[in-house]
């Protein structure tokens, strides 16, 4: 058993006892003895976190390396990522782009805004760092618009951006209706071309996920430039036939979580970057399977969440994994093991990422997005036959109601 192991196998040991013992001191005096140790120069990534990191949410950001190599690299679990804040700006592809390809990465929700700005990469449009210190109203009359400390070109970058995703939403394929996935696919197939074209190597999200299968949703798809530049184009003319249905969406991820725990006997983990509407799309998959398809079902498997929500607001970004609970977004006996990072996702992640991809072996990729229409099927099937045994009458006096509109 390697050292790694041994500490693994020594914190399931001490959740068990808590869970199923009565308390003593020795339930709770088994975690690793912290022993101060000076860091030297040849020390890795793996070295700081399972050396230096020993408490406060330096300890969590260790919990929840050992948690993705521990539970999430299983072959059974399918893992949802959720994408809020200014992510793609800051050039955080390079982490996430390492765990889809890594295949620890199996579906993503993300803001709009996240996967506009991350088109300025695939296109060859630069960003660059600079000073949150810098005077806006002078940033304003040169033109620059500003993200805390990341700068760029309002008439290169963003207007750029913006007449190249016009021209890529008025052809033929994105002329009806149909959900962010689709939508995602579509783009990023347009996007790999972008990066191929444009010799930028792997750069963008929704190019990675095309290429490896990767489902990507957005929860609030018109709050975004993409979702404006949509808007804007139905105002040009009616033969911009593109249409966004979000309860596609609904459908299309709860079918992801229903295939991965009853018809493929899995287990699900979620990797929450920031709150938001994303973290709440991704985790309202389970009470969608639990009081709309009406099966029985205890939650999501696994849960690891970064932010810097505060909790006493109320708001869902700071929601705990134990408020969680109460909604059935999480299997109350994985409560114990779950964990929140409170620090900034932009520090965190890239150490995850990289701690991942230096102890655990790649996943088969489960290219959920070519599985689509036989998901959607399945969930499908599944609401018309729970629906018609747990509430006949409801339903047939629903169908009633919907035969006299027509």
């Amino acid at each position: 058993m390697t050292n790694r192991s041994k500490k693994q196998t020594r914190s399931r040991k001490c959740v068990e006892s808590r869970q199923s013992g009565p308390s003593s001191k020795n339930a709770y005096l088994c975690g690793k003895r912290i022993r101060p140790r000076p860091i030297t120069r040849d020390y890795t990534v793996t070295d700081l976190i399972e050396r230096a990191f020993n408490a406060y949410n330096a300890g969590r950001v260790k919990d929840a390396c050992q948690l993705v190599v521990a539970k999430y690299a299983a072959a059974d679990v399918t893992v949802g990522m959720s994408l809020a804040g200014a992510l793609t700006p800051a050039g955080m592809q390079s982490s996430i782009i390492a765990l889809m390809d890594y295949g620890f990465v199996d579906w993503i929700v993300a803001t709009g805004a996240n996967m506009y700005h991350d088109m300025h990469y695939a296109l060859n449009l630069p960003l660059f760092e600079g000073s949150p210190n810098v005077d806006d109203c002078a940033l304003r009359r040169a033109k620059v618009t500003r993200i805390y400390d990341v700068l760029f070109d309002y008439e290169e970058v963003l207007m750029e951006t913006d007449r190249q995703l016009r021209k890529m939403l008025v052809r033929p394929e994105f002329q009806r209706e149909m959900g962010t996935q689709e939508f995602y696919h579509l783009l990023g197939r347009l996007l790999d071309e972008c990066e191929r074209k444009n010799r930028t190597g792997s750069v963008s999200v929704l190019a990675a996920a095309y290429r490896n299968g990767i489902p990507v949703f957005t929860s609030s798809p018109g709050d975004s430039t993409i979702g404006m530049n949509v808007a804007g184009l139905e105002l040009l003319s009616d033969r911009f036939k593109l249409k966004i249905n979000p309860s596609i969406d609904v459908n299309e991820s709860t079918a992801i979580i229903l295939n991965a725990k009853k018809h493929e006997g899995g287990k699900t983990g979620v990797i929450l970057v920031g709150g938001g509407s994303p973290k709440n799309f991704m985790l309202q998959t389970e009470p969608q399977i639990q009081e709309i398809l009406r099966i029985a079902e205890a939650g999501q498997d696994y849960f690891i969440q970064i932010t810097d929500a505060r909790v006493d607001t109320g708001g869902l970004s700071g929601a705990t994994p134990k408020e969680a609970v109460t909604w059935g977004k999480l299997d109350p006996e994985s409560l114990e093991t779950s964990v929140i990072v409170y620090a900034d996702c932009t520090i965190v992640l890239p150490l995850v990422t990289a701690y991942v991809v230096q102890n655990a072996r790649p996943k088969k990729l489960r290219r959920l997005y070519d599985r689509r229409a036989e998901l959607f099927a399945r969930l499908r099937q599944v609401y018309f036959r729970n629906f018609r045994k747990n509430a006949p009458r409801e339903m047939k006096e629903l169908e009633e109601s919907l035969d006299g509109n027509v």
